[in-house]
């Protein structure tokens, strides 16, 4: 044996140490060989048919792909964006067609559930295989098996395959949205602040809307401000409108939101240079700075070797307001007018807020809604007299009286922009119906 001979204890723990440490070794390039692509066919075409929808359900609808791309941080791998069923989905392998010789590559996939499915059934899931080191696949088929015919497959793009130069400073990712969402007021002032503060992009999951709000959108897509992803999610599974499972035979919570928001940061890791994750009735209010650009500037600065930057959520509730900026020509248009609401609520005695984020999508590997999962880089919380996010809402505390709220005007900075440019906005939409 190996350990024969030694009596001392010490010598006995380094012995086990050591034969562990082999054995763990051993199994890692086990493991990793497994992992490794394999030539099945040669001279092949690529024929399957090319997957166009946001969500395609693989055959026995236990695995949702939404979209693949390329990921050489560590190593070169193709990372799928998907849903899976935490239980049931054991393996599913890549299949890659490399032209012009026509090869067809299987590798085994390592499927990764995000640690955040809150009780239901099924999650957000990253699944990753070991690209072909001499081939550059543009497409990738995913199937159960590594033996079958690809061309009955489904073929995806994977996308990232090039590196971009950055297009936009700002990319907003809002997910999803969904129950007829008819604030409309509220959404087109949001988005008006969103540009004044530095957005660009805003990237909206669409699971469905009111009529009324998709003129709104469709003046948005026009104007370049807007790309909207279709999110029929509730085509596959029972959704939930909770973010938890409450044991009602549902599929997945928020209609699938933190994969949505997974698939926003890969989508825009290589045309942005930050991914900003928040809802439609969140702002993100700067208090020492004009906009997002010189605070975030400011904020590399003093916290470098940091890649999400988190921010504190605050309620302004929309039962409480002020008599302020009453416009009449706005009352005809459904939602919230978040310009008459400056009082929020004291924090929770024990209760952390939640928190929103900024982050640099390059370093981001697992995100979900109030905190990443995995990155490359610190995490850096923002103080509250940096920024704070506006989030005009259902009150939390709906029994405290008014004097116990606090006044907070950061919001009226701006409102001579904002007014002028939401106008715009409802007379270019025809929602305005007088001056």
């Amino acid at each position: 044996m190996l350990c024969a001979g030694k009596k001392s204890y010490f010598a006995a723990a380094v012995c086990i140490i050591t034969v562990t440490s082999m054995l763990a070794v051993s199994y890692l390039r086990l493991q990793r060989l497994s992992h490794q692509p394999k030539v099945i066919q040669e001279g092949r075409r690529c024929r399957g048919k090319i997957a166009n929808s946001t969500i395609t359900a693989l055959k026995g609808n236990k695995t949702f792909i939404i979209s693949p791309y390329f990921d050489d941080r560590e190593s070169k791998v193709t990372r799928l964006i998907g849903i899976v069923h935490h239980e049931d989905v054991k393996q599913l392998y890549c299949w890659f067609c490399c032209q012009p010789k026509g090869r067809i590559y299987v590798s085994k996939a390592k499927i990764d559930v995000h640690s955040d499915r809150f009780g239901f059934p099924y999650g957000a899931a990253d699944i990753v295989c070991l690209e072909p080191e001499n081939c550059d696949p543009t497409y990738v088929s995913i199937h159960q098996s590594p033996h079958g015919n690809i061309d009955q497959l489904p073929r995806f793009e994977i996308k990232n395959r090039k590196a971009e130069t950055f297009s936009v400073d700002f990319t907003l990712c809002i997910s999803a949205m969904f129950g007829n969402y008819n604030n409309v007021l509220q959404f087109i002032q949001s988005m008006e602040m969103y540009k004044i503060l530095g957005v660009q992009k805003v990237v909206i999951y669409k699971n469905n809307c009111s009529h009324l709000m998709e003129k709104v959108l469709k003046f948005y897509i026009e104007e370049g401000t807007v790309e909207i992803v279709p999110w029929p999610i509730n085509s596959h599974l029972r959704v939930s409108s909770k973010w938890q499972f409450m044991q009602d035979g549902t599929h997945i919570g928020y209609y699938g939101q933190i994969t949505a928001l997974n698939d926003c940061i890969y989508r825009n890791m290589e045309r942005s240079k930050f991914v900003v994750l928040n809802d439609a009735d969140e702002i993100i209010l700067p208090l020492k700075h004009p906009n997002w650009k010189t605070m975030m500037n400011s904020l590399q600065l003093q916290n470098p070797g940091t890649s999400v930057f988190l921010f504190e959520n605050h309620i302004f509730p929309e039962t409480v307001s002020s008599r302020m900026f009453n416009i009449s020509s706005w009352n005809t248009v459904p939602g919230v007018n978040i310009l008459q609401h400056v009082y929020r609520e004291p924090d929770r005695k024990d209760v952390i807020n939640p928190r929103k984020m900024i982050v640099d999508p390059r370093k981001v590997i697992q995100t979900s809604v109030h905190s990443v999962l995995r990155a490359y880089g610190k995490s850096a919380n923002v103080p509250m007299d940096v920024a704070l996010i506006y989030h005009c809402r259902k009150a939390l505390q709906r029994d405290l009286p008014r004097e116990s709220l606090i006044r907070d005007t950061t919001l009226w900075r701006y409102n001579s922009s904002l007014i002028m440019n939401v106008n715009k906005v409802l007379s270019q939409t025809m929602l305005q119906t007088q001056k």
